[in-house]
């Protein structure tokens, strides 16, 4: 729903309620606004009596409207430096910034882009400059994430019984952990029913590097795998690869419901024991990931009956 400012009409409503005892919750209601609205409105125009008044409130705000109203419009002279760094291959944000940190001008980014697009309209070639020199900037209100989407895949709602009641072995989740952001970072895989973990060294979070992982990972501990649960990732586009190696199904959690892989999720607060967030895992090693994996899979776990994931995998 798109916001509407308060009209006159609607501030001597809440002046008249307040000088009633109505509370906030109860002009929210009478007004049909919501409470944070009416809550601001007061708050930011409260008089220094602590007094709220309608006239002075509507002045204030058409006062900060005023005031509000940004120059966006620059002669070519006084673009003039922003110009000869634009044509440094500077970005529109760059320049923005670098002006106003050494005090020589107050432009947005978004002025300069619009200053860069007025040009190109009358010859101009600085949108040459831009790193994506073709590309208009637009706007995209609530446009959907159109990054890699993932065809084929299967919702987690079509998982068998047996993976859902952990009745079966063989139901896996899956996840990468990341440390630092040099790209090395590690993938977990946990079975739903004993709690057996294995842990992956990655040189880089793609799904290249995730596919051959993964495989010689199942290969390695000849792991029974039905299916693979993981959530929506870039890595885990090309999940159909895995599947054609290894024979498992992979099916997707509903975007943003990390709960929906809560074995995987609890595993990896244990694993950061070991991986501070924060931390590079360019010296980690998968021997270091099978030692860490070891210990996890060899600690008796209330939810198993103080059995070890071993032990549990072991009697499958």
């Amino acid at each position: 729903m798109k916001y509407r400012q308060l009209t006159s009409e609607e501030r001597y409503m809440i002046a008249r309620l307040l000088w009633q005892g109505y509370s906030v919750q109860e002009i929210a209601e009478v007004t049909g606004r919501h409470r944070s609205t009416i809550y601001r409105e007061v708050e930011r125009n409260r008089c220094n009596d602590g007094g709220y008044r309608a006239f002075k409130a509507q002045t204030r705000t058409q006062r900060r409207r005023r005031e509000s109203r940004r120059r966006w419009y620059f002669t070519d002279q006084e673009l003039g430096l922003a110009i000869a760094l634009l044509r440094q291959d500077w970005s529109p944000q760059q320049v923005s910034d670098w002006l106003a940190k050494h005090g020589i001008l107050s432009i947005s980014h978004q002025t300069l882009y619009r200053y860069i697009w007025y040009d190109r309209f009358y010859g101009g070639t600085l949108y040459k400059r831009l790193r994506q020199g073709g590309k208009e900037r637009r706007k995209r209100y609530g446009s959907a994430d159109s990054r890699g989407v993932m065809r084929g895949k299967r919702h987690i709602s079509e998982r068998p019984n047996g993976a859902n009641n952990r009745s079966r072995f063989g139901h896996w989740e899956i996840d990468t952990v990341i440390g630092a952001n040099d790209g090395h970072c590690i993938v977990t895989l946990v079975e739903r029913k004993s709690r057996y973990t294995i842990i992956g060294k990655l040189r880089a979070r793609s799904t290249a590097e995730l596919n051959q992982r993964l495989v010689q990972l199942i290969e390695r501990e000849m792991l029974f795998v039905r299916t693979i649960t993981a959530d929506d990732g870039t890595e885990f586009h090309q999940f159909k690869k895995v599947e054609d190696a290894t024979g498992t199904r992979f099916y997707f959690c509903t975007p943003h419901h990390s709960w929906e892989r809560g074995t995987n999720e609890n595993t990896n607060g244990l694993i950061r024991q070991y991986f501070p967030k924060g931390k590079s895992m360019a010296h980690i090693t998968q021997r270091e990931c099978d030692r860490i994996a070891k210990k996890l899979k060899t600690r008796p776990r209330k939810i198993l009956g103080v059995r070890t994931p071993e032990e549990c995998l072991a009697a499958a």
